[in-house]
């Protein structure tokens, strides 16, 4: 991938192993049991950079550090956003904590979302559950140079309307003339009128032209497996479809292992993997 801008801001700091202090300025409940935090640097004031797609540790003093990928607007570097979802003792210990408390961050690490590969291409965006918040930074990036890309689709599916996350977002998105979105649920409830049914039923609604589209993909894995068939089924070849694949990372730096995906560590060489290079693991479910 050619030097750019967005792939500049893949270096690491100058040591990816010491988290540096930072204050929780604002928690945002999402859904029940997902929730943004805005972080700023506990001293100075420079600017974060980083490019859709990256991700940061998170470190709860005193309970241990999460691998979190930031879901804020790259433009937008006086703060880090991230939106979690609580599963796990380190995340729990994240919601518990209030605007003022401190937790230290190592990042931003990762491969990014390919966005100047894209350019002048078809973009679809499919997104499943809470794996929308790794894609909205491409959303962002791709409205803030609009003119750079074809037709914009974004593909969402959640399990039921109370669901939906940045459903506020995803309204004013769905009103602009400049982009496509289109919303599933697994189950309606309440007063739901919109489609019922996997996001994959969504993907040929689009009216891209899908031989020159490319496609971001983020979910669960169940989710990712069947949206790659469909899409190779309309004319997306695997070598335009990418995947992010996060899973397991512990140190963020291919030190620990625990994210060995085949040959490939997903921390260091992903998360966002271009599928016809992991496609013959993808299916491997013990992996």
């Amino acid at each position: 991938m050619p030097a750019t801008a967005a792939t500049a801001a893949t270096a690491l700091p100058a040591d990816p192993m010491v988290p540096v202090p930072y204050r929780i300025t604002r928690v945002a409940r999402e859904l029940s049991d997902t929730f943004t935090v805005d972080l700023v640097p506990a001293r100075g004031k420079a600017p974060f950079r980083f490019a859709p797609g990256q991700f940061n540790m998170l470190y709860v003093y005193g309970v241990g550090e999460v691998p979190i990928s930031i879901s804020g607007d790259p433009a937008d570097g006086a703060r880090v956003r991230h939106t979690i979802r609580a599963v796990g003792t380190v995340t729990d210990a994240l919601r518990r904590l209030k605007k003022g408390a401190m937790v230290g961050l190592r990042g931003p690490f990762g491969t990014p979302w390919p966005l100047d590969l894209t350019e002048g291409c078809d973009v679809l965006i499919i997104g499943g559950g809470v794996g929308l918040a790794p894609l909205r930074p491409a959303i962002y990036e791709v409205l803030n140079n609009r003119d750079r890309y074809g037709k914009v689709c974004l593909f969402y599916g959640a399990r039921t309307p109370d669901d939906i996350l940045f459903r506020g977002e995803l309204e004013k998105w769905r009103g602009r003339f400049d982009m496509f979105v289109d919303v599933t649920v697994d189950r309606a409830t309440g007063r739901w009128a919109g489609p019922v049914g996997v996001v994959t039923q969504l993907i040929r609604r689009g009216g891209f032209d899908a031989y020159h589209a490319c496609a971001l993909v983020c979910g669960p894995e169940v989710m990712m497996r069947f949206a790659v068939p469909t899409l190779n089924e309309i004319g997306v070849a695997n070598d335009r479809i990418f995947v992010s694949m996060e899973r397991n990372m512990k140190c963020a730096v291919g030190f620990c292992g625990h994210c060995q995906f085949g040959g490939a560590f997903v921390c260091k060489d992903g998360p966002v993997f271009r599928y016809d290079t992991i496609s013959k693991l993808f299916n491997v479910r013990e992996l």
